[in-house]
């Protein structure tokens, strides 16, 4: 289990605003040992989301959007973030 994991389940109960249909985290930190961001034990994260509001919107809306429900955890306790924000499409249901 990722040492990460309760912020995560922050991550997690933040963007369920969005109501996504695909939510998955991935705790990356420990690809990121030594990195000035990670001395300080901030957290290096991956995010695949799937959710009808970013139909229609341009990629860095999408990214915008996952960012505003986020801002306070950025810088810190989160250090990066890697979107992957898409709408629903046949490429990427269930």
């Amino acid at each position: 289990m990722s040492e990460n994991s309760e912020l995560i389940e922050i991550i997690r109960a933040r963007l369920a605003a969005l109501n996504p249909i695909i939510l998955e985290i991935q705790d990356e930190s420990h690809l990121h040992a030594g990195h000035e961001g990670a001395k300080g034990g901030a957290g290096h994260f991956r995010v695949h989301i799937v959710a009808s509001c970013f139909a229609g919107l341009t990629p860095v809306a999408r990214h915008r959007l996952v960012y505003h429900h986020l801002q306070d955890l950025l810088p810190y306790p989160i250090h990066a973030l890697a979107l992957d924000a898409q709408a629903p499409s046949p490429d990427n249901a269930k």
